[in-house]
């Protein structure tokens, strides 16, 4: 059994219910008092699952209020996110409502188990001119109706430590890889004089196959290359991702700038708490001000993820992916105008501002950037990321096994790195060749 949260509108606090495991669709969830009630699982988004279930209760009490539908809310971490959907879809027990993340979206729609958003379903949710371009295109393949639709947006930053960069002499943050690795040997140091390292210049999360296979996405680009061919075939070995990967690998291997320990950071929490207790300089993510704040800390800036040159434009000027949170409606549903009402309900105007700058998130709608909550410095620089240097990862039915694959062998050669061996682009190629040898398999 599970614990669901169901938050009503009578109730001015949560009230825990259960259901089964895999969830229920629609009305099968159960007619509460009110009338209907719709399941939705949620991405951790906050700094806690409770935190989530707090932000999330108060839009959610907003439409049980205006609507009268009752909504039962699951936060899945992101761990056993992507698991638990295909669990839904292969049994056909699912929730009404579901978040995913972007990159999984042409994967999911090949599976046909999601409402295409067009039509009368479109029309509900305001149009597609509502919402900012690059992440509306996230939404599933192109030329076809999508099946997912933006709901927060994200954009990878480089985040440094700025007492660090003062005490290093560093007068601005690093523009060019160069410049990064320049900066980072500086910033590696024994801080006590024991003989050990004990403030490194880079912190990564060496076991999370997203962190790792995103990189692998923007170095690649940066390179020259390109982890799929035009026509969908992969392409893991292309010169320019080998090189990508390489320099992402080698920040623990041959430039000794980031801690062997790291290879066993599983998320980008674990990497984030990493940095705020001092012990990196530097590190790339999406949205980790939520978690800095929480722990106090103040001694930190965002600044674009360097590039091979300070003036890369085009492909080769990427530096985040298109990244962020979209929500889908199953085809399951036993109440799709409600479900359909929930995201239109989320994804308005007034609730894009809500979530996004409690989540420290972009809104996904362009109305929403009126709100001051979104004229700060850190969210300016995003929103230029997003609109200037940000690619869609590859929208094609294997992304999601790509992203498994690729993110895996890069995990297992920080292992080997760890471990004490040596770690060649040799070897990198011929990881990245034997992931690409188990698509063929499974594709």
């Amino acid at each position: 059994m599970k614990t669901t949260t169901r938050w009503a509108a009578a109730l001015a606090a949560t009230t825990l219910t259960a259901a089964g495991a895999a969830g229920c669709s629609g009305g099968a969830a159960g007619d509460s008092a009110g009338g209907r009630t719709i399941t939705y699982w949620a991405s951790n988004q906050g700094t806690s699952i409770s935190q989530d279930e707090e932000v999330l209760g108060e839009s959610i009490q907003r439409f049980t209020e205006e609507t009268g539908i009752e909504v039962e809310l699951e936060v899945i971490p992101w761990t056993d996110l992507y698991n638990r959907i295909l669990t839904a879809i292969s049994s056909g027990e699912g929730p009404d409502v579901l978040n995913i993340g972007n990159t999984w979206a042409v994967t999911l729609q090949s599976s046909g188990a999601f409402l295409p958003w067009e039509g009368e379903a479109l029309e509900a949710i305001g149009g597609e001119d509502r919402f900012v371009a690059s992440s509306w295109a996230t939404g599933g393949a192109a030329g076809q109706a999508p099946t997912s639709v933006p709901l927060y947006g994200l954009a990878y930053s480089m985040y440094y430590n700025t007492a660090m960069f003062e005490a290093a002499g560093i007068t601005e943050p690093p523009a060019t890889w160069d410049e990064f690795l320049e900066a980072a040997e500086t910033l590696t140091q024994d801080t006590d004089g024991d003989g050990q390292i004990d403030q490194w210049g880079v912190g990564l999360a060496g076991s999370s196959y997203t962190n790792n296979v995103h990189q692998a996405f923007i170095r690649g680009l940066q390179n020259g290359g390109s982890l799929y061919d035009e026509d969908g075939e992969p392409t893991f070995t292309d010169p320019g991702v080998v090189a990508g990967v390489n320099q992402w690998v080698q920040l623990m291997g041959s430039e000794g700038v980031v801690s062997p320990s790291n290879a066993e950071l599983t998320s980008g929490t674990e990497m984030v708490e990493d940095f705020a207790q001092g012990n990196t300089a530097m590190f790339f993510d999406q949205a980790p001000s939520k978690t800095l704040a929480a722990r106090g800390m103040e001694d930190y800036a965002a600044a674009p993820v360097p590039m091979m040159t300070a003036d890369a434009t085009g492909l080769e000027g990427t530096q985040s992916h298109v990244a962020g949170i979209n929500v889908s409606v199953l085809e399951s549903s036993d109440d799709q105008e409600a479900a359909i009402d929930f995201v239109a309900h989320l994804t308005s105007d007034e609730e894009q501002r809500f979530l996004n700058a409690r989540f420290t998130a972009l809104p996904v709608v362009t109305a929403a950037y009126d709100d001051p909550a979104f004229e700060g410095e850190e969210t300016r620089l995003k929103q230029d990321i997003l609109a200037n240097h940000a690619q869609p990862m590859p929208l094609f039915p294997t992304e999601g096994q790509m992203e498994t694959l690729v993110g895996t062998a890069i995990k297992d050669l920080f292992g080997r790195i760890a471990q004490g061996q040596t770690v060649t682009e040799d070897d990198v190629r011929a990881a990245l060749e034997a992931a690409q040898s188990q698509m063929g398999a499974i594709s």
